[in-house]
């Protein structure tokens, strides 16, 4: 097994070139990229065979990189992180400073702030968001293990993280959607 800083360099020097990464999460086993490359979306969107109009979920690991993201963000949000035991995507309204065919048609867009080390790290140098969407082909069950991931996904990906690969996951995150005029809907719990 590799060590974090290995990893974390490797994947930076793919997804700085446009390229696409399978990764452990705080969830499930994620594909991702830069979430600013609108390029690199669209390899992830051929390689899931899935629509562009299904929005995509992105990571964030600070307060500071959402708000590069959204302008504005309801109070309720951070209350909502503050008391979620389990990791928690928000919906969010108006999202600038991200590729465009990651914003859903309802001009939303779901995040996520990560405490995983190895995404934490790697967001860290980059200095941007990180696209997050499961490691499968569309309307097939998403993996619990590495074991499970395809192997048309595994060989799809520019690059595979070499961490976690025992790593079982029960349950992806709880899902929120939070628009600015204080409505709140909960999508998955």
């Amino acid at each position: 097994m590799s060590d974090i800083n290995t990893e974390v360099h490797k994947a930076f020097e793919v997804v700085q070139n446009g390229g696409v990464i399978l990764y452990p999460t705080d969830t499930v086993w994620g594909i991702g990229c830069d979430a600013t490359n609108v390029e690199a979306v669209k390899k992830i969107y051929a390689l899931k065979q899935r629509e562009e109009s299904k929005s995509m979920i992105v990571l964030m690991n600070s307060e500071k990189m959402m708000y590069t993201v959204f302008k504005e963000i309801p109070e309720v949000a951070w209350q909502i992180l503050d008391l979620s035991e389990n990791p928690t995507t928000l919906i969010l309204d108006n999202p600038r400073n991200v590729a465009a065919n990651l914003i859903g048609t309802d001009n939303s867009l779901g995040v996520r702030i990560v405490k995983e080390p190895f995404c934490f790290k790697l967001m860290e140098r980059m200095k941007r968001p990180l696209v997050s969407t499961s490691a499968n082909i569309s309307g097939m069950f998403s993996p619990k293990s590495f074991k499970e991931i395809s192997p048309e996904i595994i060989k799809g990906v520019d690059y595979v993280v070499n961490l976690h690969h025992e790593k079982i996951c029960e349950k992806p995150s709880t899902i929120i959607k939070l628009s600015l005029d204080s409505e709140v809907k909960i999508i998955r719990s």
